[in-house]
């Protein structure tokens, strides 16, 4: 039998997530410094996901270029994703964008709930052979494979198999390193 959602409960495991669960307030600042370094060093951020964490990576994008004055872009533009998708397959669409748009000093910030999009992994595995800067925000299992493919840089994970739990928490997170940047949580257009 199906059990009643709570409000309650569902918002009581956000906030355990972002109290206990995953808060690493040194992987917010090692993130925040290769975001800053890329900027110094005149890359751009490059956001990738699917679905809900396409949204995610649209905010996240226009914020670090508005707010924080960082040049930062998303490949969701639905002409580039049917064009790519069409010539080269919908799994290798995201590693065609950056080999279109990548240059050596961005960093590439991929979202997935699971790790396990196909079109993510490729993305990935491009990344670390062309030794691109590569950060993760992922949930579900801990061993998915975006993590195994950027075991040695920078992932966040939260641990939940909700969707909208994780892409919750995942925004919460990146808009953080955002304000982080700034060193304000409220500013004037």
């Amino acid at each position: 039998m199906a059990t009643k959602f709570s409000i309650q409960v569902y918002l009581k495991e956000i906030i355990q997530i972002i109290k206990y669960k995953n808060f690493n307030k040194t992987k917010l600042e090692n993130l925040k410094k290769k975001i800053k370094f890329c900027n110094e060093q005149k890359g751009k951020i490059i956001f990738l996901g699917n679905g809900g964490s396409a949204s995610t990576c649209s905010h996240a994008s226009v914020d670090l270029t508005k707010n924080a004055k960082i040049k930062s872009i998303n490949l969701n533009e639905a002409n580039l994703i049917t064009c790519f998708s069409n010539d080269y397959g919908y799994s290798k669409w995201m590693q065609k964008g950056l080999e279109f748009y990548c240059d050596k000093n961005d960093l590439v910030v991929m979202f997935s709930v699971s790790g396990e999009s196909p079109n993510l992994i490729n993305a990935a595995k491009w990344c670390k052979q062309k030794k691109i800067n590569l950060v993760t925000f992922t949930g579900k299992k801990k061993s998915n494979s975006l993590i195994k493919i950027n075991k040695k840089s920078l992932n966040f994970w939260v641990k939940s198999s909700s969707y909208n739990i994780v892409e919750v928490v995942h925004h919460l997170w990146i808009l953080t390193i955002v304000d982080m940047i700034i060193e304000k949580k409220n500013y004037s257009v």
